[in-house]
């Protein structure tokens, strides 16, 4: 008997099947019936054709109740004002079960689909002002903002309403958000660098003081999942076939008590065992 683990699946697809949503629907619910904290959706700028990670989120999440949904965005050669948007209103579709996890582009190729700017080689540092621009920016609404009130007409408080006014390297984003505030405050930032993110998927779990999910290709033995727990590892990332994760390894857990058989929490964050943030600007 040991502490509960935490369990997330890299879900992935190829072919026809990456195309239809029934797919990734019927995937994710398989997911959530096993009680895993999280699925992640992959997505890039270059390699297989396939659905964009945050619309592919967003058609689950009503379909779904209680699984985290994290998909990837590729943030070298978008604004953060736009994702900030995306991955709020994910949040508020899933009543509190979204995250994202922002990768880099660093193909000259991946730069010609844009044909704005050449590759730089401090791509994460970028990335960890990106991910202030998204707090920042989820934070531009208090949450008791709106107002909605029909007799007066005003559906929102100005004054709890607020410019970020954030001056970068590479960004100058003045705010605030068209979206309010997410549910969670802010949706958990993954990321495979540990400075700027909530969940770091990397394979020393002393790279951080954050959450430490290590990556697992195949299902692996609990023997081996609880050596790395003790090593720190707060969770596992596994890219194997769902099947034998959801029907296999998971019921293997829940026999030892090391996972749950029931959710105790609605939103990601709270699987996660993270507190929603208080708001910088309230």
């Amino acid at each position: 008997m040991g502490s509960p683990l935490h369990l997330a699946v890299a879900l992935q697809a190829t072919g026809d099947e990456a195309f239809t949503a029934k797919h990734w629907v019927d995937r994710v619910r398989e997911a959530e019936e096993a009680t895993l904290d999280f699925v992640t959706f992959d997505d890039s700028l270059g390699g297989e054709p396939g659905l964009d990670a945050v619309l592919t989120a967003a058609r689950v999440a009503p379909l779904t109740t209680n699984i985290g949904l994290v998909p990837t965005a590729v943030v070298t050669h978008t604004e953060p004002f736009h994702l900030s948007k995306a991955i709020a209103t994910l949040d508020h579709v899933s009543r509190g079960r979204a995250g994202v996890q922002l990768d880099t582009a660093p193909y000259p190729l991946h730069a010609r689909h844009f044909g704005r700017r050449e590759v730089l080689d401090d791509l994460w540092e970028e990335a960890k002002d990106y991910a202030e621009v998204l707090r920042r920016l989820w934070d531009s609404w208090e949450d008791d903002a709106e107002i909605r009130d029909v007799a007066t007409g005003r559906f929102v408080d100005r004054e709890k309403l607020h410019y970020i006014d954030f001056e970068g390297r590479w960004f100058s984003v003045r705010g605030p958000s068209i979206t309010p505030r997410p549910p969670q405050g802010h949706p958990p930032i993954a990321a495979t660098q540990a400075g700027f993110a909530d969940i770091v998927f990397a394979q020393d779990p002393k790279v951080s003081d954050k959450l430490v999910f290590r990556d697992v290709t195949g299902v692996p033995e609990i023997d081996q999942l609880r050596e790395w727990q003790e090593q720190g590892f707060a969770g596992f990332r596994i890219h194997a076939d769902l099947h034998e994760i959801t029907r296999g390894l998971v019921p293997e857990l829940r026999e030892r008590g090391l996972f749950r058989a029931a959710y105790e929490h609605r939103t990601l964050r709270g699987h996660l065992g993270l507190a929603k943030p208080a708001n910088q600007y309230a």
